[in-house]
């Protein structure tokens, strides 16, 4: 079999400096993951993966309807994971709710997301991941904010897990959680100008190397 071309010993010749510099840039897109190509707008159609839920997950989607009643939830599922979406006005009772429920038992806070929807919806999403150590089940509790006034009440008085996440959140996306005993910045510097977390945040060029 010939050499590959480049080094005498058949390896590939390693790009130098110029090489380099001679590489074209890349843009990042502003509405995009970093990626070369922006992900398709929320109105466009895309392919879902289809849900798998465990039956513990099939039973916690039976049972939350009739536990949430009265705060008119929307429960549904994604993936391999049980979703319920409330109002913002309802989510600090519904967290009590979910923890002290006996049959629910969500005693422990994975994680907090805040999903960007501004472009087409003019709103954010907060989603809290929750998982009862008990009953071995998952859920994902889901509330809407409207871009012009983001806030929703801390959970962190519910579950001290959430503290920390609801800072991150509010230092990347400027989702206000009320309530919450410091919401003092956590990663970004105090004269930080901007929430780098949303979509419209500018990214500026890079170089490939």
């Amino acid at each position: 079999m010939p050499s590959a071309p480049g080094s005498p010993d058949g390896r590939p010749a390693q790009a130098g400096p110029e090489d380099r510099r001679r590489r074209p840039r890349t843009q990042i897109s502003v509405t995009g993951n970093g990626d070369r190509h922006a992900p398709p707008a929320r109105d466009q159609a895309e392919a879902v993966a289809s849900s798998r839920l465990t039956a513990r997950g099939q039973a916690l989607s039976k049972l939350l309807p009739g536990a949430l009643s009265k705060f008119r939830p929307t429960v549904g599922a994604e993936i391999d994971e049980v979703t319920c979406l409330v109002g913002r006005e309802w989510v600090v009772d519904v967290a009590v709710l979910l923890k002290s429920d006996a049959a629910l038992a969500f005693d422990y806070f994975r994680l907090l997301t805040v999903v960007d929807y501004v472009e087409t919806a003019r709103e954010f999403e907060v989603v809290y991941h929750l998982y009862s150590l008990e009953r071995r089940h998952k859920m994902a509790l889901k509330t809407r904010v409207p871009e012009s006034d983001p806030w929703v009440t801390s959970v962190s008085g519910v579950w001290r897990g959430a503290n920390w996440y609801e800072r991150e959140m509010h230092d990347l996306f400027g989702v206000v959680f009320r309530g919450h005993p410091d919401l003092d910045r956590l990663i970004l510097p105090d004269d930080f100008e901007g929430f780098p977390g949303r979509k419209a945040y500018p990214l500026y060029e890079y170089g490939e190397y």
